[in-house]
């Protein structure tokens, strides 16, 4: 019996050092950026992009949950923005996504703050520039952190194929 409980502690401490070893390898960062070319001209495509209400046209969340409750505080597409939503529908969660700073025509960058399923802070961006003759590119960045011991799941889950979706 002393030998049996003896291997099985063993084992336990193994899975224990060897799951330290998979949070130690990890990396905490991850990020995604995306881009796409839109037949606008650069000042009409920024002057949309940079409103946080016209996110619900184009993003994901308002597309998952129709009876989303949204939320905002502040004088749209200037720094102080917060925009925030609600939903019982656990793909959208809540959260809010606030503007930090603007760099008028060219950038964009946001914090978003996820609240429910999961408590996060992440960084996210667009920038725009001229791709031809009334052609603009526009490019959406997001970077975050999982911290351990979640970052071990970035071993075996690729963070940004989730992410890209949206």
């Amino acid at each position: 019996m002393k030998k049996l409980l003896f291997v099985l502690g063993g084992i336990v401490v193994l899975m224990l050092v060897a799951g330290l070893v998979l949070v130690g390898l990890a990396p905490q960062d991850f990020g995604v950026e995306r881009e796409i070319e839109i037949n606008k001209p650069k000042a009409e495509v920024f002057a949309y992009v940079r409103l946080l209400k016209n996110q619900n046209e184009w993003g994901p969340w308002v597309k998952k949950d129709p009876n989303i409750k949204l939320d905002y505080k502040g004088n749209d597409g200037e720094v102080g923005f917060i925009s925030s939503w609600s939903s019982k529908n656990e793909e959208v969660g809540s959260g809010e996504q606030e503007i930090k700073k603007i760099d008028d025509g060219k950038r964009i960058d946001y914090e978003l703050r996820f609240k429910e399923p999961f408590a996060t802070k992440s960084d996210a961006w667009i920038t725009t520039e001229e791709a031809g003759e009334n052609k603009t590119k526009v490019k959406w960045g997001f970077r975050g952190k999982m911290p351990a011991p979640f970052n071990a799941i970035m071993l075996f889950v690729d963070m940004e194929g989730p992410i890209s979706k949206d």
